[in-house]
């Protein structure tokens, strides 16, 4: 079996607060899924159209004390075990660790399995976790029940700011957290991994300060729109052109915790990413 899955991120938020939104039903229908249910020790349930396999709960409380809370989710016929750990990095700071068993980085490239979502999953949740307890406007979460992939975001900046944040290499690998390789004009490479990775997907349209279209061949496309909105920039991100029998929902997810770290990166002061070994996408 592989090696556990995990996650570190850093919450400005007390211990204790950050606790309370893994516990309460109503915190976790906040940031993590349309519906939850909890009474520790014997219950903690999610499920929704925002979890994978969600159609009804899948998780049972296997531990929890003060820092560490363990559940089993049944994914794709295997018991998982997941585990959050909490460790108190200043009075008004948390570290929050997640851990995750029988996740395969093969399921990813292949979407034999669920189980190959949910590093994106777990990323973009604990960015809206992160938002949540800081008082910050979330990112919208993927539907597992559409194949329609569009979201709309406010960031707080002008429109040719974010714009330059999103065609400058060296911006976007910072914010992203991966090395990105742009060149941006039509035909120019969109290389996730940097130029020198190997094959990159292409920019098919593009209008400075407003638009770009960059084609995945079967990845699909992905286009944003930027608008300025009321001294805020709009931004409009759509995936289309996949085979819709087999949504790239785990990609999506990628994206969309992308787009909530590019909006920390434009409206906070003395930004630094939440993750503290790069973004985990």
């Amino acid at each position: 079996m592989s090696e556990p899955m995990k996650l570190h991120a850093r919450v400005q938020a007390p211990l204790e607060k950050v606790r309370h939104a893994l516990t309460d039903a109503g915190e976790l229908r906040v940031w993590l899924a349309e519906h939850a249910e909890v009474d520790l020790p014997h219950r903690y349930e999610f499920w929704g159209r925002h979890t994978p396999e969600g159609e009804a709960p899948h998780q049972r409380p296997l531990h929890v004390d003060d820092r560490t809370l363990r559940f089993s989710w049944l994914l794709d016929g295997e018991e998982t075990t997941v585990e959050f750990s909490l460790l108190e990095e200043t009075p008004d700071s948390t570290v929050l660790t997640l851990s995750q068993s029988h996740f395969d980085f093969q399921d990813v490239i292949t979407g034999n399995s669920i189980r190959g979502v949910l590093q994106t999953f777990w990323s973009l949740a604990i960015a809206n976790l992160v938002d949540h307890l800081e008082g910050r406007e979330l990112t919208g979460r993927c539907d597992f029940t559409s194949p329609v992939f569009e979201e709309r975001a406010l960031v707080g900046a002008s429109p040719e700011k974010v714009y330059e944040s999103l065609t400058d290499s060296e911006k976007v690998s910072s914010w992203f957290g991966y090395p990105v390789g742009i060149e941006p004009y039509v035909g120019g490479r969109f290389a996730m991994g940097g130029f020198e990775a190997g094959q990159a997907a292409k920019i098919i349209d593009l209008e400075p300060g407003h638009r770009m279209s960059v084609d995945w061949a079967e990845g699909g496309v992905t286009t944003w729109e930027l608008e300025e909105s009321d001294g805020r920039t709009r931004l409009t991100f759509v995936q289309s052109g996949f085979d819709t029998g087999r949504p790239p929902y785990g990609a999506w997810m990628g994206w969309l915790s992308g787009v909530a770290e590019l909006r920390r990166f434009h409206e906070l002061d003395g930004w630094r990413p939440i993750w503290l070994d790069g973004q985990p996408v």
